[in-house]
């Protein structure tokens, strides 16, 4: 969920794939292999989980019902991540993370304790990193769960001090973003689970992708000029993307390929990375797309989903590089992500 839509209103693989021979190297090993999850955040009912398949002859409007009956998702479905052959499903509005069989969806195991409020996660050798937003929009009591995987369990917390938003794992560190009340990128040492010597990147940090070595980060102040904040890892050196005025108030940011995709309004773009400047002409611009609030670029496509009027079900659409939209899908309420399975 969206803290400045829904939180305040309410209160907010790859995989790597070994078979015994070739004949069996491209079986699916369950209905949703192959294809990819939109995760709708729900209003103040239940989330959601659609799944396509990537040619689109198969769908499923909520594969967490489908597969698991009359047991709940829990409100205001938030992130999904990774870890083998299993999915983690964050419902933040109901303090719970679902495990799941990623091909089947059959529930595994819910985690229900030692969190509060939590948003993102990734995961790192058998343990979980969980960034939670606890009694936001506090400040000074949000942290990262670090969650053994094997017993689902929060083993401990890391203190912020900062408000705990979107996670990322490259070479052994973890990088958090903090849109709201700071204008650093925290640094995490999973090793030790202590904070490092964070990097001034600006106010108003959400989005971010890495690529060789650089951490992009997209950046939208309310009162100044959009921007790409590039964070070299290996010393923690920054560049800088400003965008022009007529690209104010950009939402959301993808990096496919050698391409750095970002979004405004209901408009994608695209720069090389190594790009210094930024593009004005779009490759798409999503007429139906009222309210852009979930964003992917992936398998050459570009992934769009409407907010709607965040209590009925809206729609997800699927666009080429040339702009051409390919495919239209009815899911739940307020899509707000998509994820790949394959």
């Amino acid at each position: 969920m969206k803290f400045s839509k829904l939180f305040l209103i309410a209160l907010s693989v790859s995989l790597f794939v070994s078979c015994s021979n070739d004949d069996e190297s491209n079986e699916p090993k369950g209905i949703y292999d192959n294809g990819f999850f939109i995760l709708n955040e729900g209003s103040s009912g239940q989330g959601t989980v659609s799944f396509s398949s990537d040619d689109f002859n198969a769908f499923t409007k909520d594969a967490y019902t489908t597969a698991n009956g009359t047991d709940l998702l829990g409100k205001y479905a938030q992130n999904i991540f990774f870890d083998g052959d299993r999915a983690y499903i964050i419902a933040g509005g109901s303090n719970v993370i679902n495990v799941v069989n990623r091909y089947t969806f059959k529930l595994i195991a819910k985690i229900e304790t030692g969190i509060a409020n939590p948003r993102y996660g990734v995961a790192k050798d058998g343990k979980a990193y969980v960034t939670n937003a606890n009694s936001f929009p506090s400040i000074t009591d949000d942290y990262v769960a670090v969650i053994n995987l094997a017993t689902n369990t929060v083993d401990t917390k890391i203190e912020l001090n900062a408000t705990a938003n979107r996670i990322i794992l490259e070479n052994g560190k973890l990088y958090i973003t903090e849109p709201y009340n700071n204008d650093k990128l925290l640094v995490i040492n999973p090793s030790t689970n202590t904070l490092e010597t964070p990097v001034t990147i600006g106010t108003s940090a959400d989005c971010m992708d890495v690529k060789d070595g650089v951490l992009y980060i997209l950046r939208s102040p309310s009162s100044d000029r959009s921007e790409i904040v590039k964070v070299k890892l290996s010393d923690k050196t920054t560049s800088k993307i400003t965008f022009p005025e007529a690209l104010d108030g950009a939402g959301y940011l993808d990096i496919y390929n050698d391409k750095v995709y970002y979004t405004v309004s209901n408009s994608v773009y695209a720069i090389n990375s190594s790009a210094t400047t930024a593009s004005t002409t779009a490759i798409v611009t999503a007429a139906s797309v009222a309210n852009l609030y979930g964003f992917a670029v992936n398998n050459n496509r570009i992934y769009m989903a409407d907010s709607g009027n965040y209590t009925s079900d809206s729609k997800a659409y699927i666009y080429n590089f040339n702009g051409v939209l390919e495919k239209e899908l009815m899911v739940g309420i307020a899509p707000n992500g998509f994820y790949f399975n394959n």
